[in-house]
């Protein structure tokens, strides 16, 4: 059974973890096929937003632990190996992929999955989702880029304390704090998800690439850098034919037909 299941429909990739009696812990392999396909999002100009979910009742436990200390005596430098090749190019995989990425969260999302559905560019949950810094319960430093991404979406004090506590978040209570977009029933969820996900998939690709990319910089860079990035992404983006269609079918007053492109 194939751990991360890939379809398409409509322009749109929609990949689920496919682990549902581990509550889609990520192993490894399935980890690293994530980013495969979010890699293979970006470069195939036919996909223009992608879907990210769990099979089953949850959404992605975090990292299968199991196996993980084995007796093996550890040489300083490999755990920050281990992450920087796993954990954290997981969660860059996500910030980084051209296309805009919807995190439909059904159920518990915990340590890197609660990560892993933060780093999407928009969050959809069930009611039943919880969000859970679990790394304090294991006696643990989060991981998965949690210390950045927390921080810049809540707080630092709303941070430390999801994450000093470990306590799980309900999905109204993380709608609340504006970690999720929007909380729906779960019978909506993939209908919703796939709705959204159409929305995109006839938007112009290019210029939210570039609105993707400017929004994440901004959070880490001034003023002056920021607006420097943005004159150089209206540059780019202005050499796109879905730009040229967007002023032309707003002089000739119909709607735009957007290409991707």
């Amino acid at each position: 059974m194939s751990e991360v299941l890939h379809t398409t429909d409509g322009q749109v990739s929609y990949v689920t973890l496919n682990r549902p009696d581990a509550l889609n812990a990520l192993t490894p392999g399935g980890r690293d096929r994530i980013v495969e396909l979010l890699a293979e999002a970006s470069a195939d100009p036919e996909i223009r937003a992608v879907v990210l979910t769990g099979a089953g009742r949850g959404f992605c436990s975090g990292a299968d632990l199991r196996g993980t200390s084995g007796g093996v005596e550890l040489i300083p430098g490999d755990v920050a190996r281990v992450l920087r090749l796993g954990a954290q190019r997981l969660i860059a995989a996500v910030l980084d992929c051209e296309k805009p990425v919807i995190a439909a969260v059904n159920g518990t999302a915990a340590g890197l999955g609660a990560h892993l559905a933060l780093a999407c560019d928009l969050v959809l949950a069930a009611e039943s989702a919880r969000f859970i810094e679990v790394f304090v319960r294991r006696g643990l430093v989060p991981d998965g880029g949690g210390a950045y991404l927390l921080p810049r979406l809540i707080g630092p004090h709303r941070a430390k304390e999801l994450m000093f506590f470990g306590d799980a978040l309900s999905a109204a209570e993380a709608e609340r704090l504006g970690l999720v977009n929007r909380v729906v029933p779960e019978a909506e969820l993939d209908k919703t998800a796939r709705e959204w996900a159409s929305r995109l998939a006839v938007g112009p690709t290019r210029a939210l690439a570039l609105t993707k990319q400017l929004v994440n910089a901004s959070l880490d860079a001034d003023r002056t850098t920021a607006f420097a990035a943005e004159a150089a992404a209206q540059e780019i983006n202005m050499t796109t034919e879905d730009a040229q269609e967007g002023v032309r079918s707003f002089t000739e007053r119909r709607s735009p037909e957007y290409k991707g492109r």
